[in-house]
């Protein structure tokens, strides 16, 4: 038995968010609003380091039913929170380990408050809010960035910001903007230290299109990503093992890219151009290792990237593509050394069960990971990979087929 986690329907997003909200607070919000979840395709642990990727916005989204306040005080809920709703203070929110800190995802909401008001779009106005999240929480696939950027483009619109546009016509300068603040309050208010890939995905991809992202600048460009049109499908494998980036390992590997091209006499390892010169100028092992990994990602990112822009993935391209999607797998299991078990047992059994190529997605320790198949066969490969999750003794993987979406925008 394959357990599907299926996105809700916009319309049932609305319909929870508004009636959680009303339920909670007495009254009418003002507006709905929503952000997806995402998959990176490739490009792991590059973004940091000025690298390019590959995301797509996920069918699952974060709504956000929010309404201004006169004061500058902010009450949240969730269906998992209803019991008792948070109550927040706008002038005391303060950076993880400050007096004012905040716990729990309720930092997620309220620091994207406190970012737009330190890039000088303020002061805002206090609020309530309902979130009804269907990105599933913990699975490498950006349910904080969903939840961040759901609220970043309802305080963009209350408080009259304008950086955002809609979601048919975005503005892009407003919404690098908003990546910004976002990445903010995911750094120094909920305290991981990420790069911005997450975000921009949630903020900037477009529907039926990969978005290739180069971090070095944050220009982003809309790659068409039809697979169903070439009969090929993107099975997302939820290994539902622990996945946290606020618990040092991610900053770990971050302060190792760092060390490293301060070695080197770099900014970023993105503007590492002879790998093998790197690798003898290093004279740690570990550092070796994590360079290895970042070089060589950035380039089957682009080799990735071009493959798609040559033509429809069939023949010698879709076996290129479905490599290099495994090599970025071992590159991430071996050099940067972020994978687990249960990663490691999705790959390899979605590769026996006949996936073109698998990997890890996001930031690993646990998570997710995908596997290109054909068109139909994502099930028979689902099947596959349960068994021998089953056979490992590892908790029941969820699973489900990832279409390109659209980005953050007003609902209703």
């Amino acid at each position: 038995m394959v357990t599907w986690n299926e996105a809700a329907s916009r319309e049932e997003g609305v319909a929870q968010a508004r009636a959680l909200f009303t339920q909670t607070f007495g009254y009418e919000p003002e507006g709905i609003w929503s952000a997806p979840g995402r998959v990176n395709v490739i490009g792991e642990h590059v973004d940091y380091n000025g690298g390019p990727c590959l995301p797509i916005a996920l069918p699952h989204r974060a709504y956000v039913a929010v309404a201004r306040r006169e004061d500058r005080t902010v009450r949240l809920v969730s269906p998992q929170t209803q019991e008792e709703v948070d109550v927040l203070d706008l002038d005391r929110v303060a950076p993880r380990g400050q007096e004012g800190e905040v716990k729990n995802w309720a930092a997620y909401l309220v620091g994207v408050a406190w970012a737009l008001e330190q890039a000088g779009y303020g002061p805002l106005p206090g609020y309530d809010v309902a979130l009804w999240n269907c990105v599933p929480r913990g699975g490498g696939l950006s349910s904080s960035a969903a939840l961040e950027c759901s609220m970043a483009v309802a305080l963009d619109e209350l408080a009259g910001c304008g950086l955002a546009g809609s979601a048919d016509t975005p503005k892009e300068e407003g919404r690098k903007i908003l990546v910004d603040a976002c990445r903010r309050a995911e750094n120094e208010i909920a305290g991981a230290n990420t790069g911005g890939l997450d975000q921009t995905a949630s903020l900037r991809c477009t529907h039926g299109h990969a978005l290739e992202l180069d971090c070095l600048d944050m220009s982003a460009t809309p790659i068409p990503f039809d697979l169903a049109a070439q009969n090929l499908e993107l099975l997302v494998i939820d290994t539902r093992a622990k996945h946290s980036l606020n618990d040092g390992q991610y900053a770990a590997r971050r302060a190792d890219c760092e060390e490293a091209a301060r070695i080197l006499g770099v900014d970023l390892l993105v503007c590492v151009k002879d790998l093998e010169s790197a690798l003898e100028a290093l004279n740690e092992e570990r550092l070796r290792m994590r360079v290895r990994h970042v070089v060589s990602e950035i380039a089957r990112t682009r080799a990735f990237v071009d493959l798609l822009k040559e033509g429809s993935l069939e023949g010698e391209r879709l076996k290129v593509a479905g490599a290099l999607l495994t090599d970025s797998h071992d590159s991430l299991r071996q050099d940067y050394e972020v994978t687990c078990p249960e990663l490691d047992v999705a790959v390899d059994a979605a590769l026996a069960a006949g996936a073109y190529g698998a990997r890890m997605t996001g930031g690993g320790f646990g998570g997710s990971a995908i596997a290109l198949v054909d068109a139909g066969s994502g099930g028979g490969v689902a099947e596959a990979v349960a068994a021998a999750f089953e056979r490992e003794g590892f908790m029941e993987p969820h699973f489900m087929i990832a279409v390109p979406e659209g980005p953050a925008g007003r609902e209703a």
